[in-house]
């Protein structure tokens, strides 16, 4: 299917009633033996979040909003990929392509999608192309290897040219950020730039020299990571097929995995529902379980995570937006050795990993004030 269509999501009333089934039969573990999250998400905050799931949560709300947006699908080199595309209604719009990453989905950009393509008096707008990772969400899932981060750059690039964009920005954080700087790598002619809000810039041990204290400040948070967080992804790049029959078998188990990283990556305070709201957090959690990705999503860290977040030389015009709390925040001497063309770098006061979640005022001030100064994107010239 080379074509573009629109598609409605309806998820069938059994598939809800199923997961209702499940989470009202959950067989609880004890609870923890620490006093804060060191363990993982405590019992009861699991609890309540099951029981807002299983009795208040409502997903027709959500499906409603999606297919508000607009949903769309297309055949991409043998795999359907399903995508959110709102155009806007000011004139000459910069197209621009946001990736989510994980554990994240495009319900991280539903309350961007309005102020970015709506605008503001003299302020630049957008076209948004939202997709869905291969694997993740409502995108097929790869039935063969070799689906990394550059088969899907040059899968974003094959749907902006079927979009019939001429030119077009991308933006990501996580994944979103690996895909973008190998979009950027490949620098087909119509982008004319990338923004990224986790920009992957930590050169190797032995070409850092003498250190600044921000670089200091970004080593200490990779030791932080590599001690204490990364295990999911250690799990993820070696045996994505084992943790996945949990994750699709199990609500509970998907959930966890996921809610435990919204706490932790977050600027959150330790209130990740007060931040996000419990019902923002399970549609997120919700595009992960209705599609069954526990396994599909994983398998995107087997194929590509031990290289894509290695830094890399780029030419093409990148902007940085740096939110205090990310996993590893980038160090502006590093940003400029690898990023030749830094046309926007900005330090913001709060926000996290998630950020156009976390703070869509700031995220949205962000890509305006990074692409408006280019008046040849804005005319499209």
């Amino acid at each position: 299917m080379s074509s573009v269509q629109k598609v409605q999501l309806s998820v069938p009333e059994e598939e809800l009633a199923a997961l209702k089934h499940r989470l009202e039969r959950t067989r609880w573990p004890e609870a923890e033996t620490a006093a804060d999250w060191s363990q993982g998400v405590p019992i009861s905050r699991m609890r309540a979040l099951i029981q807002h799931w299983a009795s208040a949560y409502d997903w027709r709300r959500c499906e409603a909003m999606l297919n508000k947006f607009g949903l769309y699908a297309t055949e991409i080199d043998g795999l359907l990929i399903r995508f959110l595309h709102v155009r806007s209604q000011r004139s000459q719009p910069l197209p621009l392509l946001l990736t989510h990453g994980w554990p994240g989905s495009i319900i991280e950009f539903h309350k961007v999608i309005e102020p970015l393509v709506t605008g503001a008096p003299g302020q630049i707008a957008f076209d948004l192309v939202i997709p869905c990772l291969p694997g993740y969400g409502f995108s097929q899932k790869p039935q063969s290897p070799g689906w990394t981060v550059e088969r899907i750059a040059q899968a974003w690039i094959t749907l902006m040219a079927r979009l019939g964009y001429e030119r077009y920005a991308a933006q990501g954080g996580d994944w979103g950020a690996a895909v973008s700087i190998a979009m950027a790598k490949l620098a087909p002619p119509q982008l004319v730039a990338i923004h990224l809000n986790m920009p992957l810039v930590i050169p190797r041990a032995s070409e850092r020299g003498e250190l600044d204290a921000e670089e200091q400040a970004a080593l200490r948070a990779l030791d932080l990571y590599n001690r204490d967080e990364n295990a999911y992804a250690r799990v993820q790049a070696t045996r994505p097929q084992t943790i996945g029959y949990g994750l699709v078998d199990s609500p509970i188990a998907q959930a966890a995995w996921i809610y435990e990283k919204f706490y932790f990556w977050s600027d959150c305070a330790g209130d990740p529902d007060g931040l996000f709201t419990t019902d923002a957090l399970l549609d997120n959690i919700m595009l992960y379980w209705l599609p069954g990705t526990g396994a599909s999503s994983a398998r995107l860290y087997w194929e590509s995570f031990r290289r894509a977040f290695a830094p890399t030389i780029l030419d093409l015009p990148v902007g940085c937006s740096i939110f205090p709390k990310e996993i590893v925040p980038a160090a502006r001497r590093w940003t400029e050795r690898f990023y030749r063309n830094l046309i926007y770098w900005n330090k913001l006061d709060r926000g996290g990993h998630f950020a156009a979640f976390e703070q869509p005022g700031l995220f949205v001030q962000e890509l305006r004030n990074c692409f408006s100064r280019f008046s040849t994107l804005r005319s499209g010239k």
